[in-house]
């Protein structure tokens, strides 16, 4: 359990200045990828841009790249991230040999990180220092004692019912207790009720592993409890709202008192989960999937104290996997990762110890990650690149001729009030109160889980932390925070080869500058829109508004639901809409700031490119993907972004301009007919 934010939280890119002067082609330390920028290399000319401008754009790239072993997918973002993991290693490695003062960051970090590395040493533990929970878990003798262990923060238990703090999105100043339905070990409810063979060799596999991992703690029985475990989670699923339902934020703000949410479920016993996550007081509870509470609840009475017993054993497990002897770990990696995702070599130690040490310790590694890697001038130079797009955003929303005057206006405030950050935090996360302790992965990770929770559930009551970050600075990613309205790019999305100083400035605003826009555009799209210019979740468009919006967005998820990357699943347009909306949206506007930038004077032509040629190409390169089936399958079920395919091919489609640059026509496979375009902004 933890903070978690309703944001609409994109895996996305960017920002950094574009200087708009063209770079000398063939200067001493030019651009990271020669010699302006996109990698012409990577282009499969004998495909037609209209045809598949995605394949054109980076066909042989991916002929000829390679997908390590050791991931399900590779694209810019796994690349970057490969190599920020290096960066991080050394500081971790840095951190690890020097003798920190008890209690100091360095002294945290270093011990965490070792801990984790030293698997000789948690192999001679064995299950020891799980088996004082393992112990707990088979005492329980009654639902409340369940409910409790559900609510203990340390163990990382699921539950049919997940609770966490979030902030109130009717009132962002202030935190509360969200609750929503939860206790599926697959991905997605689909992974359950589907009856296609590959989602029942999934449930078959699932249920093995279940038994293998009960086996290895010694559990009696584990194959006849992985069975019930199975039907459970089954059960469970039945009971889940479709994932494109949930993104529905109207639908899932219902507040209520604990009276309320005791008269809703009676059966459930809320006290004593309530007790587990040490909540005295929970005060305001925001319920999302209400209708589903009610009889989570009552599966809950109604499934055994053995069943429930199985079931938490088996999830305190796998989620401690990595921190138990190898055997529990490479059985967790060879269901999750080999078998549910393709992935056939496990990643090396020292990356997965990189990962936990970062999960843990986040901005304590962001701030040494920051001081080594973050050049002072990048942040300002972001700044400026924002202030551009958001220009550009005011003037394609003036020109919005389906907007009336008042919801432009309304729409306008917003777009101003916008808050950027950039980098990092201007306040670091204090860690003083975490205890690590080098030799005990175990106890270290839980005291983290613990640590972690505490500082959320303290917040209950006090006014929001408008200055706190819900990524890292060393995370590559961005996202748009509704209930802040803020648009937030951590320091390592703000390198090559999302953003290049030396590049040709079409190149920078085709790929960062378009998806700055993207994140921009959250902010406007199907659920994003919903909060005003203070974050407060509200009708403030007109309705009239609201209908013609509805019009782009009921278009643009029919154009998407009809993409079938894999034989029998398609993209979920409904699912995948705020996200397509964004793409469409950013890549619009990061244009227009283009050619705002570029003002009186005409792009130059480099090696037979024209300007715009140059811009779409950059935006294509950002999403070229190698992926495997199986990872494929579980982001279509589960993954409100769109493969990377569509983030290109369904995007530039909708744009009239890349009509132009590339020659497309009636009769290529890509061709839109103008009215079938998706102009939003």
């Amino acid at each position: 359990m933890s903070l978690y934010s309703r944001a609409s939280g994109a895996l996305c890119a960017l920002t950094i200045a574009l200087a708009t002067a063209v770079p000398a082609i063939g200067a001493e330390a030019g651009p990271a990828i020669p010699t302006f920028g996109v990698n012409l290399s990577g282009r499969d000319s004998t495909v037609k841009p209209g045809d598949d401008f995605y394949a054109y754009a980076g066909g042989t790239w991916m002929k000829t790249e390679k997908l390590p072993a050791d991931r399900t997918s590779w694209t810019s973002f796994a690349k970057l991230a490969d190599e920020n993991e290096t960066r991080i290693r050394g500081l971790l490695d840095e951190a690890r040999n020097s003798a920190g003062a008890p209690g100091s960051t360095a002294q945290k970090i270093g011990d965490f990180y070792a801990s984790f590395l030293d698997e000789d040493h948690i192999n001679a533990l064995g299950v020891t220092k799980a088996a004082p929970t393992l112990a707990e878990i088979h005492g329980a003798d009654s639902h409340s004692a369940i409910a409790r262990l559900m609510g203990i923060p340390a163990y990382g238990l699921p539950g049919p019912i997940d609770m966490g703090i979030t902030l109130d999105e009717k009132n962002p100043d202030r935190y509360v207790v969200g609750i929503s339905h939860g206790g599926l070990g697959l991905p997605d409810r689909d992974f359950y009720l589907r009856d296609e063979d590959q989602f029942k060799s999934v449930r078959a596999a699932y249920q093995s592993h279940i038994g293998r991992m009960l086996s290895l703690a010694g559990y009696q029985a584990p194959e006849a409890t992985a069975e019930r475990i199975v039907r459970l989670e089954t059960e469970i699923a039945k009971l889940h709202w479709a994932r494109a339902d949930r993104r529905d934020r109207d639908r899932t703000y219902n507040p209520m008192t604990v009276a309320e949410l005791k008269t809703l479920a009676p059966e459930y016993p809320w006290d004593d989960l309530f007790a587990g996550a040490e909540l005295s007081n929970p005060g305001t509870l925001i319920v999302g999937e209400k209708s589903a509470i009610a009889p989570l609840g009552r599966l809950f009475k109604a499934t055994s104290i053995e069943d429930w017993r199985g079931y938490l054993t088996y999830h305190f497990l796998a989620h401690h996997a990595a921190v138990l002897p190898s055997a529990f770990d490479k059985e967790a990696f060879d269901f999750y990762d080999h078998t549910l995702s393709g992935q056939p070599e496990q990643r090396a130690r020292w990356k997965r110890a990189v990962g936990a040490t970062n999960g843990a310790l986040g901005e304590a590694i962001g701030r040494l990650y920051v001081e080594r890697y973050f050049p002072p001038e990048s942040k300002s130079a972001a700044v400026s690149l924002v202030e551009n797009l958001r220009a550009a955003y005011a003037e394609r929303i003036r020109a919005a001729q389906w907007m009336s005057a008042d919801t432009r206006e309304a729409a306008l405030r917003k777009l101003a009030t916008f808050r950027p950050k950039i980098g990092y935090p201007d306040h670091w996360r204090d860690y003083s109160g975490l205890e690590i302790v080098r030799g005990d992965a175990f106890g270290n990770m839980e005291r983290a889980a613990r640590f972690s929770w505490q500082r959320d559930a303290e917040r209950l009551g006090k006014p929001a932390d408008r200055d706190e970050w819900f990524m890292s600075p060393q995370t590559i990613n961005a996202y748009y925070n509704p209930i802040f309205n803020e648009i937030v790019f951590p320091a390592a999305i703000l390198q090559p080869p999302f953003f290049d100083p030396k590049a040709d400035p079409a190149v920078n605003y085709g790929g960062i500058g378009g998806v700055i826009g993207h994140e921009m555009s959250h902010g406007f799209d199907d659920q994003g829109a919903k909060s005003d210019e203070n974050g407060v979740l509200r009708d403030w468009w007109k309705p009239a508004d609201v209908s013609a919006f509805k019009v782009f967005g009921d278009h643009l998820a029919d154009q998407y639901s009809a993409f079938e990357p894999l034989p029998g699943i398609k993209v979920n347009g409904r699912l995948t809409l705020g996200e397509n909306l964004g793409d469409v949206g950013g890549i619009s506007v990061s244009y227009a700031a283009y050619h705002r930038a570029l003002g009186d004077k005409a792009a130059p032509l480099l090696e037979g490119l024209s300007g715009d040629q140059r811009f779409f190409l950059g935006w294509a390169q950002v999403w070229r993907t190698l992926i495997r089936d199986e990872a494929l399958r579980n982001r279509l079920l589960t993954d409100p972004h769109s493969p990377g395919m569509f983030r290109v091919n369904g995007v530039v489609r909708n744009v009239d301009a890349w009509y132009a640059a590339f020659d497309v026509h009636p009769g290529d496979a890509l061709y839109l007919k103008p009215e079938d375009r998706v102009h939003v902004w």
